[in-house]
């Protein structure tokens, strides 16, 4: 099971979604236009942005994923413009997505994700040993013999598993570390005043506003998320479920649609990277 496993779990989610997208009591679709976000992006010194699995990198697969994607989207759906926030190895800064769905005026908008857990760090106490220092100075310095516990120190792999698709949730305060955590990016980059303006993402002044304008996008984000879940359980990945959260604020909260984010699974876990297939850079799944 490779890459494509994914995206045929992934792309039969969007069916039925599809059909909400009609105007009352006509047969009209009103999609005519898909954003598709492959996320992170190798940046300019070369170094990669995502997270890092064991053989893989987040960047590598989220594009390979979100290529896949796009080539299916294209087949099905000849009719419906596909535009790309990220069409290449390198990183789209995060204003730039959202700027790109909505001045392609998308009527959906989905990044694709991998997740990654560190390892579990783990001690034992073996024994103790003998240490010799010297306190005091002088006439008064003295030599000090004490046994010290020896330890040995060792980790294993985190077992966290499976796939979780995002919405925008504003009302999430328990988010708000994970959220300073995961804006950090954006309010480091050179042009943040000129790109986003003066704001503070992280402000519950300016998350309250989010939530005003994303409402009316909440039903059909929180359905598209739904059945994206229903499907990879399906298709007998794990599913962790339908999401809220805060972060990924400038592709979940700025863009004017319905959108959603799929974490596709964990790179650091070895049952989730069996359904990937690395592509570029010499990487390859073991």
């Amino acid at each position: 099971m490779m890459v494509k496993t994914i995206l045929v779990a992934f792309f039969v989610s969007l069916t039925p979604m599809l059909f909400s997208f009609l105007v009352p009591g006509s047969k009209q679709k009103i999609l005519k236009t898909i954003i598709v976000d492959a996320g992170h992006g190798i940046m300019e010194n070369g170094q990669y942005n995502g997270a890092k699995g064991s053989y893989s990198y987040e960047d590598v697969i989220a594009l390979a994923i979100s290529k896949e994607l796009v080539t299916q989207l294209h087949e099905a759906l000849p009719d419906v413009k596909i535009v790309e926030t990220r069409p290449t190895d390198y990183i789209t800064p995060l204003h730039r997505r959202a700027e790109i769905a909505n001045e392609n005026h998308g009527d959906l908008f989905i990044s694709i994700h991998c997740n990654a857990m560190p390892p579990i760090q783990h001690s034992e106490r073996i024994g103790t040993k003998m240490v010799t220092s010297y306190v005091g100075k002088g006439k008064k310095k003295r030599k000090v013999t004490r046994r010290v516990p020896q330890y040995r120190y060792w980790t294993t792999p985190n077992p966290r598993k499976g796939t979780e698709t995002y919405i925008w949730g504003a009302h999430k305060n328990e988010d708000k570390e994970v959220a300073v955590r995961e804006n950090a990016p954006m309010l480091q980059e050179e042009n943040y005043k000129e790109n986003y303006g003066d704001i503070d993402p992280n402000s519950p002044e300016f998350i309250a506003l989010a939530l005003l304008k994303t409402k009316q996008f909440f039903k059909r984000s929180a359905t598209l998320a739904g059945f994206v879940e229903d499907e990879f359980a399906k298709a007998g990945r794990t599913s962790i479920g339908q999401q809220q959260r805060q972060i990924g604020i400038w592709v979940l909260q700025a863009t004017a649609m319905p959108s959603v984010l799929v974490e596709t699974g964990f790179i650091t876990n070895r049952r989730d990277r069996f359904y990937y297939k690395p592509r570029g850079r010499g990487l390859s799944e073991q």
